[in-house]
């Protein structure tokens, strides 16, 4: 809806300058592209006027070296670009404004912008070899994982989330846990499900 029609600062608040609007984000083929436009902004309000990439680097970059620029993307390449890119807070349903960070994102303060990645494994396969399971339990190890993930530059689950994971995957419990466009619920409450 505001596509074609909201292209200048000054349009979202009369105090900002009257300069372009330049949005950039994620290609439609990406994770993080179909949780925005589906659990944010919903697709009715989804904009197609902005410069799509699918190198996060390539949009930080671009949002560096244009003051009137603005994107969408993960916090692993906030994090490493925190000089050059100014992060915005979010007031999730009229609660105080909060920034995004690792501790934000872990505990889901950061909503509705933190999303939570899953694995899917198929059941037969595990059943009919030791080494996905093995691969699954390593994976789900709560000792381990979370510097793995870190390194990675993603964010650990809590602790008790990969407790709850790995219960689920023992007693073999299968389907999606998440539909995609939920916010405001923890991982914790998901994995319960």
């Amino acid at each position: 809806m505001s596509e074609g029609k909201v292209t200048s600062w000054k349009q979202l608040n009369s105090d900002f300058p009257d300069k372009p609007l330049v949005l950039y984000g994620p290609g439609t083929d990406s994770g993080t592209y179909d949780y925005f436009v589906n659990a944010v902004v919903g697709q009715k309000y989804a904009r197609r006027d902005y410069n799509p990439n699918e190198d996060d680097n390539v949009i930080v970059e671009g949002v560096a070296k244009d003051i009137n620029a603005m994107a969408f993307f993960g916090l692993a390449y906030y994090e490493e670009n925190q000089d050059k890119l100014k992060a915005v807070s979010v007031s999730w349903k009229g609660s105080t404004p909060v920034a995004p960070n690792i501790y934000n994102a872990r505990t889901g303060l950061y909503q509705p912008l933190s999303r939570p990645i899953f694995i899917y494994v198929n059941r037969k396969a595990v059943d009919r070899r030791k080494f996905v399971e093995r691969f699954v339990q390593y994976y789900l190890d709560k000792k381990r994982t979370p510097d793995i993930v870190r390194d990675a530059g993603y964010v650990p689950l809590p602790p008790n989330a990969y407790e709850i994971a790995l219960d689920n995957f023992n007693k073999r419990k299968t389907g999606s846990l998440f539909n995609g466009s939920e916010v405001g619920v923890s991982i914790e409450e998901l994995l319960k499900r």
